[in-house]
């Protein structure tokens, strides 16, 4: 099967495709589309005249894979309070750079509404979270459950913790 990966380039999933017996198609590796990209002109998203043009032109990459994608992962965005694990060469080579996060959120969106097995995995923020995305990955390649995914939002991150108005309003009360 054909999978892509959101963001494109991530090197602690990519490996695992191919390991699986899986093609990873990559917006960035023309090589391997005899160099030759052909931009769908059927593809249409709704975007502003606002959009910028590095978000339009990271989708027109990633708009001719559409077609022949049969599955995609998708890594959620960097918590704003992360401490990073390794160097920055380390983290960008193993959970790759966005870009940035309206092309990602975008990506991630387009994918989503697509009828294909999606893997959702939340940023790895620890060793042991890492381990488990590997195990996830490879279990999701073996038979594409997507019941295996993180609950991440459509901001591609862990939904925070949500308490009652009423204990709101009882804290508020309280510091006055």
């Amino acid at each position: 099967m054909n999978v892509i990966v959101i963001p494109d380039g991530a090197m602690i999933i990519v490996p695992l495709i191919e390991k699986n017996g899986h093609t990873y198609l990559s917006p960035t590796n023309f090589s391997k589309y005899d160099n030759e990209i052909n931009l769908n002109p059927d593809f249409k998203v709704n975007m502003s005249s606002e959009t910028p043009s590095g978000v339009r032109g990271r989708i027109s990459l990633l708009a001719p894979l559409l077609d022949r994608t049969d599955a995609a992962i998708i890594l959620g965005q960097r918590p704003p309070e992360y401490k990073p694990m390794y160097d920055v060469l380390n983290e960008l080579i193993l959970f790759c750079g966005n870009g940035c996060n309206n092309a990602h959120s975008l990506a991630a969106s387009i994918v989503s509404q697509m009828d294909i097995p999606i893997l959702r995995l939340a940023y790895p923020t620890t060793r042991d979270e890492i381990i488990d995305l590997i195990n996830r990955v490879n279990l999701f390649l073996k038979d594409f459950d997507t019941s295996i995914s993180d609950d991440i939002n459509t901001d591609l991150k862990k939904p925070t913790e949500k308490f009652p108005f009423s204990d709101f309003k009882k804290i508020l009360n309280n510091s006055i």
